[in-house]
Formats: structure tokens, sequence, C-alpha cells
């Protein structure tokens, strides 16, 4: 079948309407009351993230004779991309940054500035892992690579009987494989989840082509022209990627890939087992713990279920916010969950553990 031609999963028609409703009025008074308060420091954070980047970038070219300035700027660097991710990038495509929609399109320019295409990211963002977190065939996130197996319903290999062991040592590359091949096969190959529901504009072939030309010569021939060793610079670029790959996936695999969490299938007529409010609940979990670093460093990524039920809010909310899903999910008994860190990433191990093929890797296939 033609990916293309494939029918979007429906969700159940559910009674829960009322409920989401009655939460959306007391999200949109905590924004409204807290708004005038915050403003200020949302467009803060919007300049510094961003500013210390590129300080970063400039303190390890200058420092041409220091390789230890340079090995740090650019742990730094790998540190800073999360962080303009969590705090910019991620609320940009989402337009809550600034009232200014133009502005934010301008902003999300930034992935790309790092290494990543934000066209091709926006398509696997907002179409795909927002409409169905956790959704095999339609949740990009969950959709990486063949190697691992994250969904029950995904083809079985037989290498993945042993992902639980081999995928923590493999995690550490996991922006290697979004800059030097996701994009790519997401841009070129036709059996891709995005296929289902984009066509790519030529310009947008042009642009990325583009941009990763300008993220690779500013991290690796710059650096080398102005003298400083190609092994010192391609080191550290290995170390910030690594950096940036470990810290992503601390924060990104808690929130939905774990034993706790459901990955509904839909029946023969194309129907989820659930309506849209209780999917992402059941899809969807938050992480304990608020506190300075969390809300301003962070960019609240802990908080995820009412980033997922309220996208269009931005990040700064969500603690109060989900104060009332609290609230409402004691009264109503829905299925709220939080974990701690390590939870969550025990429950992710565990999770790949569950989905690991169990044959014997000796005997042919059936």
């Amino acid at each position: 079948m033609n990916a293309l031609k494939e029918h979007k999963p429906l969700f159940k028609k559910g009674d829960n309407e009322i409920i989401f409703r009655e939460l959306r009025q007391k999200a949109n008074k905590v924004v409204a009351e807290l708004e005038p308060g915050r403003r200020k420091g949302i467009i803060f954070k919007a300049i510094l993230f961003p500013l210390l980047y590129i300080i970063c970038w400039l303190t390890a070219v200058i420092n041409t004779e220091n390789t230890i300035a340079f090995y740090l700027a650019y742990f730094s660097m790998g540190i800073l991309l999360v962080l303009n991710y969590l705090n910019i990038i991620h609320d940009a495509v989402h337009n809550t940054i600034f009232k200014n929609r133009r502005i934010n399109e301008a902003y999300v320019y930034l992935f790309d500035l790092m290494g990543a295409n934000s066209y091709i990211w926006k398509i696997r963002h907002i179409r795909f892992h927002h409409n169905y977190p956790n959704v095999d065939g339609w949740d990009t996130d969950i959709d990486q690579s063949k190697i691992v197996r994250v969904a029950p319903q995904s083809p079985v290999s037989r290498f993945h009987k042993y992902q639980h062991l081999y995928l923590p040592f493999i995690y550490p590359v996991f922006l290697f494989n979004w800059l030097l091949i996701r994009d790519f096969r997401d841009f070129f190959s036709n059996n891709r989840t995005v296929k289902k529901l984009a066509a790519i504009p030529v310009i947008e072939y042009v642009k990325l082509f583009f941009f990763k030309a300008i993220f690779f010569a500013y991290m690796l021939v710059i650096p080398i022209i102005i003298g400083i060793s190609w092994k010192i610079v391609l080191s550290a670029f290995i170390l910030m990627v690594f950096t940036a790959s470990v810290f992503a996936l601390i924060v990104l695999l808690p929130p939905h890939a774990n034993v706790g969490s459901d990955f509904p299938a839909a029946d023969e007529n194309g129907r989820l087992p659930h309506d849209w409010f209780m999917h992402m609940l059941k899809t969807t979990n938050d992480v304990d713990g608020t506190n300075w670093f969390t809300r301003f460093v962070m960019g609240n990524y802990n908080f995820h279920i009412v980033h997922h039920l309220f996208p269009n809010v931005h990040h700064s909310y969500y603690p109060e916010i989900t104060e009332q899903l609290k609230k409402l999910s004691y009264k109503y008994n829905l299925p709220y969950r939080s974990y701690s860190l390590a939870g969550a990433l025990k429950n992710h191990y565990l999770l790949l553990k569950q989905n690991s093929a169990d044959f014997n890797i000796w005997e042919e296939d059936m």
C-alpha cells in the first residue's frame, strides 16, 4: 500500500469532553493570571540561550591555543543545543514564545543552524507525534530506527532479543543518527512515516543541504581553517554530539516510552480504543520534581501531559496547569501518572526488555 494513501487513525468518541472543557477553562485562567508577570522572563530566555550558544562557539575559536577551553566550549555547546531545544525551539514551533507568528517561525530556524532540519522535524513533531503519541506507524518518536522496538505491535527482528542490552550503548550516538541519517531518510525515502501526510516542496531540499553545510562549516571546517588540529576539532565535535545525545535522551525518553504507558492500536475500522483526552493521559506521563532548575533551564519538560493537552500554551505555565490536572484526576479518577526520573528511565529499560524478541536467534524464521 502506498503510504500516502493510508488512512489516519480515528479517536473513539468518549465522555471526557466535559472534563477536558473544565480543565481548559482552568488552564486559560492560569495563563491569564500569570502572563503579565512571566512575559518578560519568556522573552529573556528566548534571547539568553541562543546567545550562550554563540558565546561558547566564539570562545572555542578564539582560544586556538587552549585545548582545554576548546573542549569545554564544545561540551557546553552540546548542553546548550538541548537547552535551546527545550526552552526555545520547542515552544517556537508551537508559536508560544512571541505573539507574532513570523517571529516564532524565524526562531525555529535555530534548529537548522544547530544541525537538525526544522521542516521535517516540525512535521514529525506536530502532525505525527502530537496527534498520535505511542501509535505504531504514526508516532515518529517511536519510529526512530529498526534496531529498536518500542511498540509491541512493531515488527520483530532477531537482534531485538538483546535490545535492552545494546541500546544503552547506542543511545549516545542518537544525535549522529538524527543529523547524518534520519533527516535525509525522511526526505529521500518513500517508505518513511512522514510521507503519509507530507509532500516535501523542492525548496526544502535546498534548505536541507544549505543548513547542514552551515552547521558542519562552523563546527568542523572553520576551526580547522584557523589553525586548530583536525584531530582536536573532530574529537571535540564527537564530545559535543555525545553530550547532547545523552542529555537529550534523559529528558526525551521518560514522558512516553515506558512500561506504564499504553501503545494503542487501531481496530479494523481504523478507530483507536480511547477518545483523544484519555489517549493523551494513557500514553503520556510526567516526571516528578519542580524547582528553579526544571522551570527555568529544563523548559518544564517534565510536565509533559499538559503540554500534549495544551500544546499552544508556553511551558512556563505548565506547573500550575498540572496542579489543576491533578485535582481533576483525583475528582474524576483519571489515570494521571508521574514517576521519578530514575523510575521513568528504569521503566524505559523494562519496556525495551518487555518488547525484546523472545526466540532462538539460531532458528530460521517461521
